[in-house]
């Protein structure tokens, strides 16, 4: 008698025990009743997408949540989800019909198997609405190409890359793993009562994954009068470039963000390569969803002026310094109040990378992903970068890895821009002398200056 009778042939299986077993994994039902050729037909390919599944958490929760934001990889799951939700419904529907009754008037356990079939369908909805949220998520964070329209880095928006062999070519992919990647932060204001997007901030990120340091420049908004990469000289202040350039296609045909990308890779002497642009209203969401931030204020803020509140506080924000624990309003005080006692655009500057940095941190928090439905639907509403996200997992190791002291953080101010003597508004012209020496210092060979540098430049760090 073979494998399959042998069983059978023994006291009668109970259509309860059956069907929970196959609820339990599909194909145990089926052993359970002698039948184990059926048994491998259901169990086997569930034990294969357990083992992919062991070997993608081999890495940790943490990295499965990073690779999910690739639209590819999360739907893939989504569809995982679906068929094996149904291929356990299938094999419990099975081991249901199949065990035999004790007696002709016995009746199945209908109301069992309608509570466990209830229970598959719950769970495999619930993993299936964290992959379709990952999935939305990051279809609307990572957008392709740099967007060649107006405003094209607001929360909703895409467009298609544009390009250009120039000397700083935006979009252009890093030459290997091993390369430099210099992403251009942005935080757009299009709050309610502008009529077009300011860029209040404007933070080019460089990070070396060979040394694994990082080196943070801020733009001052108020930086004007300086060269453009496509000849002559832009009289406004950067922080409207985009908006410039938008309303002025003939000009830059390559649209508002592709321009400020080329310019700010210009000045600074290196490729900017992504760029991510944060909406400053959906800033402030996303630090709530996190729970708020700790930051450690260098000195003593008294803005009585501030009124970027929106949940009905008064006029003005003051900060002693120390350590504080930091709301999403708070925050977003904290990064745009430049006009209290000893304060303006250049300490205003530091704050913001402190803030990207603190917010950075929490977001690897391994403790993030009890909150991952409310971040992903904040997150989707508040970011847009064209970074890979088959290349998130790669970063996410490596910001482990800097630590603070790591981090090298400049503000475009004095020495490197003074206070212009020929504007009739207050605008900083960029001292492209000493801007040439940082871009060789911080950059190395890497910087399109160190061709033109003394026969000793500067060290790299």
């Amino acid at each position: 008698m073979n494998a399959d009778r042998a069983r059978g042939a023994g006291a009668v299986r109970s259509p309860s025990t059956a069907t929970f077993l196959s609820f339990l994994w599909p194909g145990l039902g089926q052993w359970y009743l002698g039948r184990n050729r059926l048994a491998l037909v259901y169990g086997l390919p569930v034990v294969a997408v357990a083992l992919a599944a062991l070997w993608q958490l081999n890495g940790g929760l943490a990295d499965l949540a990073i690779q999910l934001f690739a639209p590819s990889f999360s739907l893939t799951v989504l569809v995982l989800i679906v068929l094996l939700g149904v291929w356990r419904l299938i094999s419990m529907a099975d081991a249901f019909t199949a065990a035999p009754l004790r007696t002709k008037s016995s009746r199945r356990p209908t109301t069992l198997f309608a509570v466990l079939a209830l229970l598959a369908v719950i769970g495999h909805a619930a993993a299936g609405f964290y992959a379709w949220s990952f999935y939305q998520a990051g279809s609307k964070m990572f957008v392709a190409g740099l967007g060649g329209d107006f405003n094209s880095v607001a929360p909703g928006a895409s467009g298609s890359g544009t390009s250009g062999d120039l000397v700083a070519k935006p979009g252009a992919t890093p030459a290997t793993a091993d390369s430099r990647i210099n992403i251009l932060l942005t935080g757009v204001d299009s709050s309610v009562g502008r009529n077009h997007a300011l860029n209040d901030t404007i933070i080019v990120a460089s990070v070396d994954p060979k040394s694994r340091h990082v080196v943070m420049l801020s733009f001052p908004r108020d930086i004007a009068g300086f060269p453009l990469w496509n000849g002559g000289t832009f009289s406004g202040k950067i922080n409207s470039l985009m908006t410039y350039a938008g309303l002025h296609k003939d000009q830059f045909p390559d649209g508002p963000l592709p321009s400020l990308i080329k310019e700010l890779g210009y000045l600074l002497g290196v490729p900017i390569h992504y760029y991510a642009a944060v909406d400053l209203d959906g800033f402030r969401t996303l630090i709530d969803k996190v729970g708020g931030i700790d930051i450690n204020n260098p000195r003593a803020i008294d803005d009585p002026d501030y009124g970027g509140w929106t949940d009905g506080r008064p006029l003005g924000f003051s900060l002693s310094a120390g350590v504080h624990h930091l709301d999403g309003q708070s925050a977003l005080a904290y990064a745009r109040s430049r006009k209290g006692n000893g304060d303006n655009d250049f300490t205003r500057a530091r704050r913001q990378q402190q803030l990207l940095v603190a917010l950075a941190r929490k977001l690897t928090d391994p403790s993030m992903l009890t909150r991952l439905p409310d971040l992903l639907a904040a997150a989707s509403q508040t970011v847009r970068t064209n970074f890979p996200a088959d290349r998130l997992s790669e970063m996410l190791s490596l910001s482990r890895q800097v630590k603070d002291d790591a981090i090298q953080k400049y503000v475009l101010g004095p020495p490197y821009a003074l206070r212009s003597t020929d504007a009739t508004t207050y605008s900083l012209k960029l001292d492209l002398a000493k801007l040439s020496a940082l871009s060789i210092k911080l950059f190395g060979a890497d910087s399109r200056y160190a061709a033109n540098a003394p026969a000793s430049p500067s060290k790299s760090p």
